[in-house]
């Protein structure tokens, strides 16, 4: 028992370190880089180049090409590769390479035989231009997903809010997406004090049925909790002012630096089109 509430204890803490590590990460926005030292509607703008430069195209070449312009910005913007890489590679990545294996086998993708085996009784085959596929799939997601955690990582949380809200999306969805991301840090804070203050009350041995109970009444309190929070938290924005549109006190200034990067985002847009 103690062995498995030390699993639990383990697994706990660590998946709320990663969520926290993953969303918040405000100090490599602060930290002197290249894309920090953008304007952020001028990264905001040419990412969204490359995004649609990445959804476009059909071939690899650019897709891997603008995958290790992202690694090279990354690393010009201080960022730590290891770090980077953990956050791209994990979740939407491998879910999205485990939907690509059955696109390489003839039943889904009929082509030219590549390999042929054979598997509890069946043949499968994998054709050419079912491994083609799989590989344009896998990295068109890597690729994408790379720059945004790369914008998201690089830019100030209220910064990029308000550049959302410069091109147009809708201000309810900016509001909701300030909100939660807030809330999200508040949740993962509340998880580890409730599960502190529990263990530091019943220990690390309780039988099952008082653990359901201890569960249930944890989960109605942060129901309870969270609408009063909610009220407070409203009732405080409006006694400061707000009126359904975020204040932020930061200016955004264009500089030569600017529009050199974007003449560059836009040269290369255009020439990966014709390859594309």
């Amino acid at each position: 028992m103690f062995k498995k509430s030390n699993f639990i204890e383990r697994s706990l803490t660590g998946a709320l370190s990663f969520i926290k590590g993953s969303i918040f990460t405000e100090g490599y926005a602060s930290r002197i880089g290249f894309l920090q030292s953008l304007d952020p509607r001028i990264k905001a703008a040419t990412f969204l180049l490359f995004l649609l430069q990445i959804l476009f195209t059909k071939n690899i070449l650019v897709l891997l090409y603008l995958y290790a312009l992202c690694l090279m910005l990354a690393q010009v913007s201080r960022i730590d590769l290891l770090f980077f890489l953990k956050r791209t590679w994990v979740f939407i990545p491998l879910f999205s390479l485990f939907i690509a294996i059955p696109a390489l086998f003839s039943i889904f993708t009929p082509g030219d035989p590549l390999v042929s085996f054979s598997l509890i009784g069946h043949k499968l085959t994998i054709t050419h231009q079912g491994l083609s596929g799989a590989e344009l799939f896998v990295t068109r997601v890597i690729t994408s997903v790379s720059f945004v955690v790369l914008l998201s990582i690089t830019t100030k949380h209220f910064e990029l809010l308000k550049v959302l809200r410069i091109f147009k999306i809708p201000q309810v969805f900016v509001m909701t997406l300030g909100m939660c991301y807030r809330y999200i840090y508040l949740f993962a804070e509340i998880i580890e004090d409730t599960y502190l203050a529990i263990k530091s009350r019943v220990g690390t041995l309780v039988h099952y049925k008082r653990g359901q109970h201890l569960v249930a009444w944890n989960i109605a309190y942060l129901w309870h909790r969270s609408y009063q929070l909610n009220e407070e938290v409203y009732k405080a924005m409006l006694s400061r002012g707000y009126a359904g549109e975020p204040a932020v006190l930061t200016d955004f200034r264009f500089k030569p630096k600017d529009l050199v990067w974007f003449i560059f985002a836009a040269i290369m847009f255009t020439a990966m089109r014709k390859y594309g």
